[in-house]
């Protein structure tokens, strides 16, 4: 089938259709605006991901009438979360079964390659034009210096330009709309961990299992296929070095915090390569200007540690998407989001810095777990959501 040429002029134009993006895209055009959303990668590519979907991300899904959709894709409720706490003197185990409120009775981990495409999907549903392979070259803007629309090469190699009302960078942590717009942190992390997963079958494990102990941290999250994702994090180790020597740093560390895990191993079936992430300061963008706006990674990223990136992803889509249709003026969306996250941001980097005990580590996971609470009641403060997906 021939697609049809991109048009030229878009109410909204989305840079990045993964998952910030496509929700963003997938409300906007609910509303009944035209939205163009794209992105260079193909439709269902994999990318580095922490998986994991906190509450207030599924309460979300729910409301957009996602969550059956990812469980149709076989991704596993997770109705059961470990923090297993060791130093050398004891382990200390603590589970949280997770009680079902306001529709979410589980949690979920999903694939990248499930999760972007459900919401991809979603955003072509509600009637935005979903477009891969396509790359942003340029943003255009008018003589005042107002952003106007980009410059983009689509899926032939042409080039065109196409204008747009607001052109919203949801296109990662290394955001080229960030860029061209000027935006600048004015909140930057101390701390950074460096991180290595892998994917593996015949592992079962009992919901999400999160490993402290001074100077590491793991983890093993159920997720699509019947596979789990272990994953372990250290200040350095993972970001330079042949890349055998990380491997065995990832089983090190795995040995030491995740012992139980680091034995199952032995039996259990590796099917995909050891992912590495070396690490990147945590940080909030200023999130909106003359005619753009940022939403996800681009405006927003917290250290992978605390894995909270995708509902923060999901979180600001809404956030964004209630201020552009409202009509309200984008600095709103910018003080509901810092409100939202700038107490957890330091919380996050403080368990980032891995230089604590174990007495302080589980005081910011219950400083954590309120702050969750408090963005949990924040979204369901806003009862009339402005679009379903269902």
């Amino acid at each position: 089938m021939t697609m049809q040429p991109i048009e030229d002029t878009y109410d909204a134009i989305v840079v990045g259709a993964r998952c910030a993006g496509s929700a963003t895209a997938m409300l906007l055009a609910a509303s009944g605006m035209r939205v163009l959303v794209f992105d260079k990668s193909p439709l269902g590519a994999d990318t580095l991901s922490t998986h994991a979907l906190m509450r207030p991300a599924v309460l979300l899904l729910h409301r957009w009438g996602l969550t059956e959709r990812l469980a149709k894709e076989g991704t596993p409720p997770i109705r059961k979360t470990s923090f297993i706490y060791a130093d050398h003197r004891r382990t200390n185990t603590v589970e949280v079964d997770i009680k079902p409120r306001l529709g979410v009775d589980a949690l979920y981990a999903p694939r990248r390659t499930v999760l972007d495409r459900v919401l991809a999907d979603a955003a072509r549903d509600a009637g935005a034009e979903v477009r891969h392979g396509v790359q942003m070259l340029d943003l255009l803007r008018t003589e005042e210096g107002r952003v106007s629309g980009v410059r983009l090469r689509d899926e032939s190699g042409g080039t065109r330009e196409v204008r747009s009302g607001l052109v919203i960078g949801a296109d990662g942590r290394r955001s080229t709309v960030a860029r061209l717009a000027g935006s600048t942190p004015y909140v930057v992390g101390r701390h950074t961990t460096s991180v290595a997963y892998r994917y593996f079958r015949d592992l079962p494990v009992d919901g999400n299992r999160w490993y402290f102990r001074p100077g590491m941290g793991g983890g093993a999250i159920p997720t699509n296929g019947g596979e789990t994702c272990v994953f372990a994090s250290v200040p350095h180790a993972f970001a330079s070095g042949p890349a055998a020597d990380r491997a065995e740093t990832f089983r090190q560390v795995l040995g030491q915090c995740a012992p139980d895990i680091a034995e199952a191993l032995l039996s259990a079936r590796a099917v995909s390569k050891l992912h590495f992430f070396p690490g990147l300061r945590g940080f909030l963008r200023q999130p909106w200007g003359d005619g753009w706006a940022l939403v996800g990674d681009a405006g927003y990223m917290s250290d992978p540690i605390t894995a909270h990136g995708i509902t923060n992803a999901l979180r600001d889509a809404e956030l964004l998407a209630r201020s552009i249709i409202e009509g309200n003026d984008l600095s709103e969306y910018q003080t509901a989001r810092d409100d939202l996250s700038l107490q957890f941001f330091e919380i996050s980097d403080r368990v980032a810095s891995l230089d604590w005990d174990i007495p302080t580590v589980q005081h910011y996971h219950k400083m954590m777990s309120q702050e969750m609470n408090r963005e949990e009641e924040a979204l369901v403060a806003l009862t009339d959501a402005p679009a379903t997906a269902a």
